[in-house]
């Protein structure tokens, strides 16, 4: 069942929105080569107790870290390591928090170091964003879920990559994952109807190979089958009167 917010909820959801946007703006000034993504866990717990605030995915069904690093060709859900961030890494990081009984999340991609990135790497996180930047472009009253998943898939395969298939994004409140879930891919004119006050994460997934992912060993995160590099983004937004409203500024 899709739930509809009020503005006042849209408000409280905002006001979470800036505090995890801060969060993540400070955690990838940290993103550097020779640190660990432990390091960066330990980082982002710092500044969760900072803002006094609750990280969302810390304990969320077993998951042992406050956020998801995910290296190369883990595309989501990677748990923190000891593995330690080399240049040319293609590192995701995926966080949220709640606040005042409303979840937040949100994801971005960058490559690692200073050293001039492999171009094709470099094409992937900008198309990853690129295809964000499009979806919530389609984000408005009376636009279905598959005018979303068409302009992502569109943006996506047309640079030669492709869209994860298996995994998508979703709705979010007083839950982290609520109805409904949002493909990455589509047809135009299909799918739920979006209504203003729905509350919704888009988070492109794309891949330089095949869309095809397997489980981790640690049980958690997903890789690609073939080994190929991923990136990933994600905001959550607002469906309102103008169009989208983005809850969590990259």
């Amino acid at each position: 069942m899709i739930s509809i917010k009020t503005e006042q909820e849209i408000k409280i959801m905002k006001q979470g929105g800036a505090i995890l946007s801060k969060i993540a703006k400070e955690l990838s000034k940290q993103v550097k080569a020779g640190a660990s993504t432990s390091d960066l866990n330990r980082a982002a717990n710092a500044l969760f107790a900072y803002y006094k605030t609750e990280p969302a995915f810390l304990n969320h069904q077993g998951f042992p870290a406050a956020i998801c690093a995910s290296v190369n060709d883990v595309v989501v859900h990677g748990v923190p390591s000891d593995y330690i961030l080399k240049d040319g890494d293609v590192l995701s990081l995926d966080l949220g928090l709640k606040h005042k009984g409303f979840y937040l999340d949100m994801a971005f991609s960058k490559i690692v170091g200073g050293k001039p990135a492999d171009d094709i790497d470099k094409r992937l996180v900008k198309t990853a964003r690129a295809a964000l930047d499009e979806g919530a472009k389609a984000v408005k009253p009376g636009a279905t879920l598959g005018d979303i998943g068409f302009v992502i898939q569109n943006c996506v395969e047309k640079q030669g990559f492709s869209v994860v298939r298996n995994l998508c994004g979703h709705g979010i409140g007083k839950e982290l994952h609520e109805d409904p879930q949002i493909l990455n891919y589509g047809l135009t004119g299909e799918g739920e109807i979006l209504r203003e006050g729905m509350v919704i994460c888009l988070e492109p997934m794309i891949t330089r190979g095949s869309w095809r992912l397997k489980k981790s060993p640690d049980g958690f995160g997903y890789r690609t089958e073939d080994g190929s590099r991923a990136a990933h983004f994600e905001q959550t937004m607002a469906v309102s009167a103008k169009g989208c409203l983005v809850l969590t500024k990259l």
